[in-house]
C-alpha cells in the first residue's frame, strides 16, 4: 500500500506490481495548527479503510517535507506540523506493519522511474507541483537524497529575491511562482478585480473569489476560457525558468513534471518549454533534456510509496 500526504489530502492506495491502484481512500489533511498525532490518525484511518478489504504487508508513505537519511523522522514540513517528527516508528507501532518513510517526490520520481514516463532513463529530475514544488532527483538509476536526507528541496530556491512570503520562512521561493499555490493566489487576485477578463471565472464560483481553485483554473483553460489559460501560462513559464536553472546544475537527461497542476497538461508544459529553451544555458550548443508529464499523474507519489514499501519487503524476506 501507497500513502501520499500532502499539503491538503493524504491519499493511500492498494497497488500491484505494474503499478495500477486497485483500491483508494482519501481523507483532508489536518491543519498544520493540529498536533501531529492528528495526521497520524488520518493515515492510520485510511490505511485501516483499506485493510478491511485487502491483506496488506508493508506500508509506504511519501511524506510532503524533509525525511533525515535514515528514513525514519520528518525533520520539517512547510505545510504540516511535524518538525523532528519519528513518524516511521510511531506508523509501526499503530499498524503492526513494515512501513517505509521517504520524501513524497522521492516516491513520485521512483514510480516513474520504475514503471512510467522515466523507465530506461537513469538520471531524471522530477518535481511535483501540488501545494508547493517537491523534487527528487534520480542519478545513475539510484534516488539522490543527498548526505542528510533533503535533497531535492527545489522548490525553496530563491528565484525572485524579495518576492512573496514562502511557508518555509523566505521570500521568493520558486514555489511562489509555479505551484498549485501561487496559480490560485494569481486566479483570485484577477477574479478580485473584477474585471471582464476574469468574467467567466468569477461566474463559475458565483462571484466569490475565494472560492476559486486550482482545479478550476485547469477545467475552465481546457474548455477554452483565456484567462485560465493565460493564469496557467504564467505558472507555465516560471516552471520552464526554474528547469533551466535545474538543467544548468545536474544536466538530467529528462525532466518529469507530476502533481496536481500537471493536469493542465501542454496549456503547462507548452509555456514551460518555450520558457526552458530560452533561458537555458549555453542553449543551441548542449543537448536538451526533454520535459514530459507524469505517466501517474497526481498518483505518481502513491504508486511510488508502494513500490518503495514492496522493494523493502521483498528485501526483508531476502
Amino acid at each position: 500500500m501507497g500513502v501520499d500526504i500532502g499539503g491538503t489530502k493524504v491519499a493511500a492506495g492498494v497497488v500491484d506490481r505494474a503499478g495500477r491502484v486497485r483500491a483508494r481512500a482519501r481523507s483532508e489533511t489536518p491543519d498544520r495548527s493540529k498536533s501531529p498525532k492528528a495526521v497520524e490518525d488520518t493515515i492510520t484511518a485510511v490505511v485501516d479503510e483499506l485493510r478491511r478489504s485487502y491483506e496488506v504487508a508493508a506500508v509506504g508513505v511519501g511524506a510532503a517535507g524533509f525525511v533525515d537519511e535514515a528514513g525514519a523522522t520528518v525533520l520539517f514540513a512547510p505545510h504540516l506540523a511535524w518538525r523532528g517528527e519519528p513518524l516511521r516508528d510511531r506508523l509501526r507501532e499503530r499498524l503492526g506493519l513494515t512501513v517505509v518513510l521517504d520524501n513524497d517526490a522521492n516516491a513520485a520520481a521512483w514510480a516513474e522511474y520504475r514503471l512510467g514516463s522515466a523507465r530506461g532513463r537513469r538520471d531524471v529530475l522530477c518535481v511535483t507541483l501540488g501545494t508547493g514544488i517537491g523534487g527528487a532527483l534520480i542519478v545513475g538509476g539510484a534516488l539522490y537524497r543527498g548526505r542528510y536526507g533533503t535533497a531535492g528541496e527545489f522548490g525553496h530556491m530563491v528565484v525572485m529575491p524579495g518576492g512573496h512570503r514562502c511557508e518555509c520562512g523566505n521570500r521568493g521561493c520558486w514555489e511562489q511562482y509555479a505551484s498549485g499555490n501561487a496559480l490560485v493566489r494569481e486566479a483570485r487576485e484577477l477574479a478580485r478585480t473584477d474585471s471582464p477578463v476574469a468574467r467567466q471565472l468569477l461566474d463559475a464560483v458565483a462571484g466569490d473569489p475565494d472560492q476559486v481553485t486550482g482545479p478550476l483554473v485547469t477545467r475552465l483553460a481546457l474548455a477554452g476560457d483565456p484567462a485560465a489559460a493565460e493564469l496557467l501560462d504564467d505558472v507555465g513559464t516560471w516552471l520552464g525558468r526554474g528547469l533551466a536553472n535545474l538543467a544548468a546544475a545536474f544536466d538530467p537527461a529528462l525532466f518529469v513534471v507530476g502533481g496536481g497542476v500537471s493536469d493542465a497538461g501542454d496549456l503547462l508544459l507548452g509555456p514551460a518549454r518555450l520558457a526552458f529553451r530560452r533561458a537555458l544555458t549555453g542553449r543551441g550548443y548542449r543537448p536538451e533534456a526533454s520535459i514530459v508529464r507524469a505517466s501517474f499523474g497526481n498518483e505518481a507519489g502513491l504508486v511510488g510509496a508502494a513500490i518503495l514499501a514492496r522493494e523493502a519487503a521483498l528485501g526483508a524476506a531476502g
